[in-house]
């Protein structure tokens, strides 16, 4: 086995979410983090919002979830963030590099 962590998250600011990654990758507690446009559906406060986010992947160990969960609560905008996780099997070299990057 050779776990690793995908935590999801959103934010409503492209600049916020590119000081975000920049922010786990320089604490060595991500390896990678991915950003995309998505346009996100849901209810708020008794209305359906339509609301242009972007969408951020991050690769971590599994050591490092409740620190990220952290870090994410007070850096991200939201009110209510999502921060969705889960672990992964990997390939035996991707994972080493993961952990290489990540202490």
């Amino acid at each position: 086995m050779n776990p690793i962590l995908i935590i999801i998250t959103t934010e409503s600011n492209i600049d916020y979410a590119d000081k975000i990654s920049k922010l786990l990758i320089k604490k060595k507690i991500a390896a990678c983090v991915s950003l995309k446009e998505i346009n996100s559906k849901y209810f708020w406060e008794g209305e359906v919002e339509s609301t242009n986010e972007i969408e951020i992947t991050i690769k971590s160990i599994p050591e490092k979830r409740e620190l990220l969960i952290e870090i994410l609560k007070s850096e991200l905008s939201y009110e209510l963030p999502q921060i969705i996780f889960n672990e992964y099997n990997s390939e035996l070299e991707y994972f080493n590099w993961i952990r290489r990057k990540v202490n």
